[in-house]
């Protein structure tokens, strides 16, 4: 028998208002950076290397700055005032790429990649203090419906936004186009800053736990740990150069970015309207490892796409299947490690995720200087994620324990 879910505090329920507001404004602005920064930077010349430094190098930063996270947090008195600074420096990335016109024309491509780099350690200390600040809005109970409404919510405004501004390049004169999509974003972005910091933190029940408090400890947090690392490196490996794939071999523009990147997020959005219920009958981690193996379905049907108009059926895969994924992931985290240590856990975390974004597209990158075919990228990729889906799904332990079991037997 399904388990009710009980009702939100008057509390919970402004928190929970204001963290799906929050994604709503952060939704309309996050096209400039995540989907058309990649063409900006193709526009000025941008190779696969250049492109994966985009993503492996800011993850660098962004994971030492992670590892500073607790420290930071036990300097102020709650983890609101700790988001305060490192959130409005790390919002400066979408205004900085505004600037890129007035550097000279050989620094260009170097000025965005700086722009990503010089905001990642507020990023790396905000991406903590706000997971921190999510599981303290709202009660795990209340965890999965608001995930849920934040990626539906996210989607659409990403998509719609997405669809504008891709119109919205291709008629306004270059690089102009690019610089007032930056400085409305920023704009936008700030009115999120602004929900965020409207939250107010929820009693916290002082619980004497036996668990660890270092997570690395923690058999329930290495298996957390296990999924997150192989969920974001196959994904990764790859992701940067699909862009490059499309645009390249395939001759899109940015109009059909914007439609490509459409169809992803109303995958996505419709997906998340139901992905509750999907993981009261999957489980968390069954739902993550089905999920990429979605996505490594993605991947192949745009490496063996003859045709642009084929790729957004790949798109609407990757869109579903990317949402659950991470709908899964953060609840699997949520629901098994303690929230008494929730600092220590969330850094752990994040740094996962920060290595995983520094060394996959280092894969897809390496493979590309070596002459491989972008093609031939993708389709590596694409095994790559079918790998990390079945092995996400296995409980390695366990199943080397049964293995050596079997081996046993008299024959």
């Amino acid at each position: 028998m399904r388990l009710a879910i009980p009702p939100a505090t008057s509390q919970e329920q402004s928190n929970f208002r204001h963290l799906v507001m929050d994604i709503i404004w952060f939704g309309l602005a996050f096209p400039a950076l995540g989907r058309f920064l990649s063409v900006y930077a193709i526009h000025l010349g941008a190779d696969a290397d250049d492109l994966s430094l985009m993503t492996s190098l800011p993850a660098l930063l962004l994971l030492g700055a992670a590892s500073m996270s607790s420290w930071w947090l036990s300097r102020f008195s709650s983890t609101q005032r700790a988001l305060l600074w490192p959130s409005l420096g790390f919002r400066l990335q979408f205004l900085l790429p505004a600037l890129t016109p007035f550097m000279p024309a050989d620094f260009q491509m170097i000025w965005l990649i700086l722009c990503l780099t010089l905001t990642a350690i507020p990023q790396g200390l905000a991406s903590v203090a706000f997971l921190v600040l999510l599981r303290e809005a709202v009660s795990d109970q209340q965890m999965p419906p608001l995930l849920s409404r934040r990626s539906l919510a996210l989607n659409v405004t990403v998509g719609l936004s997405g669809l504008g501004l891709g119109v919205w390049l291709e008629r306004a004169p270059f690089p102009f186009s690019y610089q007032a999509m930056y400085v409305v974003a920023f704009a936008l972005v700030l009115v999120s800053f602004w929900h965020v910091m409207q939250l107010r933190l929820l009693p916290v029940p002082k619980i004497k736990s036996e668990t660890s408090g270092n997570p690395w400890r923690s058999p329930a947090f290495r298996r957390v740990g296990v999924v997150n690392g192989l969920m974001h490196l196959s994904f990764f490996s790859i992701s940067a150069l699909i862009p490059l794939h499309l645009v390249r071999n395939l001759g899109a523009s940015e109009s059909f970015m914007s439609v490509f990147a459409l169809c992803e997020l109303i995958a996505g959005a419709l997906v998340a309207l139901v992905a509750s219920r999907i993981v009261y009958y999957t489980g968390n981690r069954t739902l993550v490892g089905l999920s990429i193996i979605g996505t490594a379905i993605s991947a192949l049907i745009i490496a063996l796409s003859p045709h642009l108009h084929v790729t957004l059926l790949a798109a609407a895969l990757n869109g579903a299947s990317w949402t659950l994924a991470g709908i899964g992931l953060f609840s699997y985290f949520s629901s098994s490690t303690p929230i008494e240590h929730r600092a220590t856990y969330t850094t752990a975390y994040t740094q996962i995720i920060f290595v995983a974004q520094f060394f996959g597209p280092m894969l897809g990158s390496s493979l590309s200087r070596g002459g491989v075919e972008l093609v031939s990228i993708l389709l590596i990729g694409a095994a790559l994620r079918l790998a990390a889906g079945v092995l996400i799904q296995t409980h390695l332990p366990a199943w080397f324990k049964r293995t050596f079991n079997l081996a046993s037997l008299p024959r």
